[in-house]
């Protein structure tokens, strides 16, 4: 009988060490792997916001869907302009006299492609719309379009996926503690997302730690 019982006082004691060693261990497993997986997620998001801009500098809005943003980047050109200045002489009738015109004259340099401005010879552009690591082939839901700031009519994006689908298989009540941070070191909200359809912003909602990191 007493083997027995230290035989259970000994398993028992492993339990608890091992639960200890867990409730240590776990939130700092997570927080490596919420960043890893965070940075890779936020490197599309940040294709997307840079594909969006070219797309709204040749088109004065932002795309929609995928399909029309991917077609852009493959297609699409950017114009290389020059301003100068320029002025001359001109007769004016109600004065009589000539009189000193000036004018800014805007010439045409050349045409630069988007896919070789923003991407050289990397094709990762064509896979911008999926979640990288999503189990089930998540994308990114992305939206566009314009809204009313002080009587101005501006064009607004925001493309986003749940932090959830991101750590799928991660502890439920650390994902769910995630979902809540409201914080300047961390990724604020239930999603990781760029662009805002209520804002005139272009931004991200992640700290600059992410911004430093280059793509591997």
């Amino acid at each position: 009988m007493k083997t027995v019982l230290q035989i259970v006082l000994w398993i028992a004691c492993f339990g608890f060490a091992y639960l200890i060693y867990q409730s240590v261990n776990a939130p700092l497993e997570f927080a490596n792997v919420k960043q890893e997986r965070f940075q890779k997620v936020i490197n599309n998001l940040k294709d997307i916001r840079n594909s969006q801009e070219a797309y709204k500098l040749s088109n004065g809005r932002y795309a929609k869907d995928f399909n029309s943003l991917i077609n852009f980047v493959e297609t699409g050109k950017y114009v290389i302009t020059q301003q100068r200045d320029t002025s001359y002489m001109e007769f004016d009738k109600n004065f009589g006299i000539d009189m000193q015109i000036e004018k800014k004259i805007i010439d045409t340099l050349d045409f630069v492609s988007v896919k070789d401005s923003l991407f050289k010879s990397d094709d990762r552009y064509k896979n911008m719309m999926d979640v990288p690591g999503a189990p089930n082939g998540e994308k990114f839901t992305m939206d566009a379009g314009f809204i009313e700031k002080s009587n101005f009519k501006a064009a607004v994006f925001e493309a986003k996926v749940p932090k959830e689908v991101v750590l799928y298989d991660q502890p439920k009540d650390l994902v769910a503690r995630e979902k809540t941070y409201v914080n300047v070191e961390e990724v604020n909200g239930a999603d990781i997302k760029v662009g805002s359809m209520e804002e005139v912003s272009t931004n991200g909602n992640w700290p600059m730690i992410y911004d430093k990191k280059q793509r591997n």
